[in-house]
């Protein structure tokens, strides 16, 4: 598995990325997220009712990107495929919640069902235009 390097390990503390996944239609869907480092990669708390979610359970391919806030010619590209398991006692969503000072219940309709979504990856774009 790809490994993201040292030199971008810092934007894994970014207030959020950009998410993409693949739609219904075959074309990409791009959300803000918020997300959490996990190991060697990253994960996101996401609800199962999201058409993003729903597009990762038909089609697992996914990319997140985080852009430097402080400098945009540098950003990390995450590729790679979703791994979701259940999160029935929303252990995981607390963990993002608490990066973020937020509850994640609060952004749940009634009887909703929270996932962890962690990015198996297959390629690390870590790049760094400033010159």
């Amino acid at each position: 598995m790809p490994e993201i390097p040292d030199s971008h390990r810092d934007l894994l503390h970014a207030t959020v990325a950009t998410f993409a996944t693949i739609g219904p239609d075959g074309r990409p869907q791009q959300t803000v997220v918020w997300f959490h480092e996990d190991g060697d990669t990253v994960a996101l708390s996401l609800s199962a009712s999201r058409q993003k979610t729903k597009n990762l359970v038909a089609r697992p391919q996914c990319s997140l990107l985080i852009i430097d806030p402080n400098s945009p010619m540098r950003y990390l590209e995450l590729r790679g495929d979703a791994e979701i398991t259940a999160d029935e006692d929303y252990a995981f969503a607390e963990q993002v919640g608490l990066k973020y000072s937020a509850n994640l219940r609060d952004y749940d309709a009634p009887g909703d069902a929270r996932l962890k979504v962690r990015i198996v990856l297959s390629r690390v774009n870590a790049v760094d235009m400033r010159g």
